[in-house]
């Protein structure tokens, strides 16, 4: 069994890559899900854009509802805002990759250097739910390497700040970043514990306040009072 003190990290092998579908099966399709990941400040205001235009332009084009943490609330032990995307499997990951896109087109560059295609998003998933991600032996991360190409990292938990999320780092293209997320996503769907998450408090994150209503929630990330 995986240790919780250790991190699991696992890369993909020099074999010729294949292209992937980047759809949910039909069964996965309609499902509701959500996901969390970490952005930084620069990056949570260009998500945002000015008066916020390009999180509702996102929120339209996907049908996902998406969420974000006021401009001092981070994720413990960085400096990074928390992204929720909720709506059915099919509008998150339409959602993430309109996010995932954006931000990798404005990734800064060295003058005559070409774009790297290969970036980094950073999942936060609930230490209950990293077991079935990596499985037995860590046969599923494994194969989700192989079938997505991209690297995955799983950080060890953080005793710190007595946490009960853990960070998975998806390395790779952004067609290489969107498969794993399918890939795990659909596995994190299976857990009970884990879709029971969406309306747990972010009890490091404090209070947030819903851009679509007055009404203050805890454990629900939000755009407003920032860019």
């Amino acid at each position: 069994m995986e240790s919780p003190d250790s991190s699991y990290v696992s890369s993909p092998d020099l074999a010729p890559k294949r292209s992937a579908p980047l759809s949910p099966s039909a069964d996965d399709k309609g499902k509701p899900a959500h996901v969390r990941f970490l952005v930084s400040n620069a990056e949570a205001g260009s998500i945002i854009g000015k008066g916020g235009t390009t999180i509702t332009e996102f929120q339209s084009q996907s049908g996902a509802r998406i969420q974000l943490s006021r401009n001092h609330e981070f994720f413990p032990g960085t400096s990074d805002r928390i992204i929720m995307i909720t709506g059915a499997f099919s509008e998150i990951l339409k959602a993430m990759e309109l996010i995932l896109a954006k931000l990798l087109s404005e990734a800064p560059t060295e003058d005559g250097d070409d774009v790297d295609p290969r970036s980094k998003v950073r999942l936060i998933v609930p230490n209950s739910s990293c077991g079935g991600i990596i499985g037995k032996g860590g046969s599923t991360i494994k194969a989700f390497i192989e079938d997505s190409q991209a690297s995955i990292k799983i950080s060890p938990q953080d005793h710190n700040f007595g946490l009960n999320d853990r960070v998975v780092t998806l390395t790779g293209s952004l067609d290489e970043q969107m498969r794993a997320i399918l890939l795990i996503l659909s596995k994190l769907t299976e857990d009970a514990q884990y879709s029971q998450s969406a309306n747990a408090p972010f009890s490091y994150a404090g209070t947030f306040v819903d851009i679509q209503s007055p009404k203050t929630y805890k454990g629900v990330v939000d755009i407003s009072e920032n860019t």
